[in-house]
């Protein structure tokens, strides 16, 4: 794993300044890459390819980059893991290339000479950012890895080109004007990330996953990606066109795919482990990992001081049933104030989905022990985890056979009742039916469900369920990815389209950001098998039924699993990888939210001030469903101030 930064100056640049430009870009990133560095640069074209090492695989310096192809017409730089590339490297022995280390690296530099840059691409099974420089057509082509695992980011300005794994390494590039893009912050405010191919800076965009794009000329405007792999195809060859597996094979298929999957995901030349939360996704890649080892595993989790969030017992309980060498790692509200400043560091875009700080504070601690680690991240987009996939199934069928106007007058009573009142309601029904569970959220909530009310299109509901109760979403901004899972070429069922819109933006530029971010900060690799290319392609010929089997999320996950840990360990409400944000805000964290919220510290702010200063009024006075809106405004405003002071 490592990171990759450069540019592309119009007419060329002196060697001396090209160099000291790219080392200031490097410099930004050396947290991803903190064992090794290098360089290329050709002065005459202006192009600078920089490298920043974190060394998994061939130690010596036969791993170093920028690497050049045998024939050195490419040089290359790659963050990443090739999973596969034991058999495309035998593949190209087959073809005459002999090779020199054992790295990924070097197999790709000769695949993008053999076969050409898309069909190395297309048999490449990993997560990857790529940077090719073709000496001999004076081409610069990026490329990202098929579901956005990894980042590749890209400017251009005054003629120049520059990309970076991160956007700190692209503020530091040559030209470049940090002018904010204010539908992106608009889109962000709501969905507590940016959505790509946006990017918090109007001239700078995400490449889209699954893209490579070949510059021809930096002054020009930049062309368009191209695809070599489509996750809307993806979606168009499984349940819309019938190449379906029955129940039955696909478990069986499943299996033998996630042990492979498994297997592969486990070579490294250093230490490497797992996080584990004791949920159906981390213990299943877990108990995977047991079973074809050759080592102890070991695993790592985090304990929250709140018992509302804590799931560190049960995790613990998976650990010693699976017989892993486990660590916990306590987190505090105290341990929280430390840590919050430095978020902005990491996230150098606007970014507030809040597990992002126990996310970085595990990737922290485990840094102590191993270099590489494996995730559950994928499960609940690719196997309806979420709560809104039980929506579309069983609520919004419901919601369309009402009277369009009932529903109206209900919607209306819903998002117009009085706190108080929503609660005495609620606490009634408890008390009449004890299968009415206690819940702290639960204004927030029916509120939400009487805006769902209101609306009649399945885009409309999703982004409803998607947006912070603050945007309430009301006019919440429909981002680029989006529209492709709601068209008329999408999969025609409710839950296939929120699946497919979720792998479209969600995953991507909120589940994977999050991921990215925080183990490169702590200079760790973290590997998501369950999002390797090939499960995603199986997840969508498994039939839909299969997936919500008897309204119960997951249900193949859960199968296998079940076969590997008793059911007991696991069977347990979802809280997902949440922290105690509302006590942390109104506690420890609430001296340095005051200080962000003072009207000096907001001047200048593109956000509503009003409705900042309105919300955070409501939060602290006890609305505690506007905590995630809060903690938006944080995130936004703490990045205000390191980014654009």
């Amino acid at each position: 794993m490592c990171g990759i930064a450069g540019f592309w100056r119009a007419g060329g640049m002196r060697e001396e300044a090209a160099r000291e430009a790219l080392l200031a870009m490097t410099r930004c990133i050396q947290h991803r890459g903190p064992d090794d560095g290098g360089i290329f640069l050709d002065p005459q074209a202006g192009v600078a390819l920089g490298f920043r090492r974190l060394a998994i695989i061939d130690l010596t310096p036969l791993g170093h980059q920028p690497m050049s192809s045998p024939s050195g017409r490419y040089w290359l730089t790659f963050n990443g893991e090739i999973y596969n590339h034991h058999t495309l490297r035998r593949m190209l022995q087959d073809a005459g290339v002999q090779f020199r280390g054992r790295s990924d690296t070097e197999v790709l530099c000769a695949g993008f000479e053999v076969w050409g840059i898309r069909e190395t691409l297309s048999r490449a099974a990993g997560m990857f950012g790529i940077a090719l420089w073709d000496t001999q057509e004076r081409t610069l082509t990026l490329a990202r890895d098929r579901i956005g695992i990894k980042p590749v980011h890209v400017a251009q300005c005054n003629g120049v080109v520059s990309y970076g794994s991160e956007l700190k390494s692209i503020v530091a590039a040559p030209e470049f004007q940090r002018a904010l893009d204010e539908e992106a912050i608009r889109e962000y405010a709501a969905l507590l990330y940016v959505p790509g191919p946006r990017t918090v800076f109007r001239n700078t965009i995400k490449l889209p996953p699954g893209s490579f794009l070949t510059i021809r000329n930096p002054a020009a405007p930049l062309p368009e990606a191209e695809p070599f792999w489509s996750v809307q195809e993806t979606a168009r060859n499984g349940r819309l066109t019938g190449k379906v597996l029955d129940a039955q094979e696909g478990q069986r298929a499943l299996e033998s795919m996630l042990l492979r999957v498994t297997e592969e995901h486990l070579e490294s030349d250093v230490p490497l482990g797992a996080f584990l939360s004791g949920g159906i996704d981390s213990s299943l890649v877990v108990a995977l990992m047991t079973r074809v080892s050759r080592s102890p595993v070991r695993t790592f989790t985090i304990a929250f001081d709140s018992a509302e969030h804590d799931e560190s017992a049960h995790a613990e309980a998976v650990a010693r049933h699976l017989g892993t060498e486990h660590t916990t790692i306590p987190l505090r509200g105290a341990d929280a104030l430390d840590e919050v400043k430095t978020l902005v560091e990491s996230y150098d875009e606007p970014f507030a989905d809040s597990s992002q700080l126990p996310s970085l504070l595990v990737c922290r601690a485990a840094r102590r022990h191993v270099t590489v680690v494996l995730t559950g991240d994928g499960g609940d987009e690719l196997f309806a985890g979420y709560n809104r996939y039980r929506y579309s199934e069983q609520l919004f069928p419901k919601l369309d056979r009402m009277p369009r106007a009932l529903r109206g007058l209900g919607g209306a009573a819903l998002t117009s009742l009085p706190d108080a009142m929503l609660q005495a309601a609620y606490a009634m029904a408890r008390a009449l039916s004890g299968s009415v569970p206690d819940e702290r959220l639960v204004v927030g909530k029916l509120r939400k469900l009487g805006r769902l009310m209101s609306s009649d299109s399945d885009v409309a509901r999703y982004l409803l369920l998607v947006a912070t109760e603050r945007a309430g979403g009301q006019n919440t901004p429909m981002p680029e990815a989006l529209a492709a899972a709601f068209s008329a070429e999408a999969p025609a069922t409710r839950l296939d389209r929120m699946l497919l819109a979720d792998q479209l933006s969600y995953l991507p530029d909120n589940q994977m950001t999050k991921v990215d971010r925080a183990s490169m900060a702590a200079s760790i690799e973290a590997r998501v098998p369950l999002l390797d290319h090939r499960v995603i392609e199986l997840s969508w010929r498994l039939p839909a039924s299969s997936i919500l089997e008897g309204g119960q999320s997951k249900a193949p996950l859960r199968k296998l699993l079940y076969q590997l840990v008793p059911r007991e360990l696991i069977e347990r409400p979802k809280t997902g990888f949440s922290v105690p944000l509302v006590d942390w805000l109104r506690g420890p964290l609430r001296p340095w939210a005051e200080e962000l919220f003072r009207a000096p510290s907001l001047e200048g702010s593109p956000l509503d001030t009003r409705i900042v200063r309105d919300t955070w009024t409501q939060f602290v006075n006890g609305h505690d469903g506007y905590a995630s809106s809060v903690w938006t405004s944080l995130m936004f405003e703490s990045w205000r101030a390191r980014w654009l002071a």
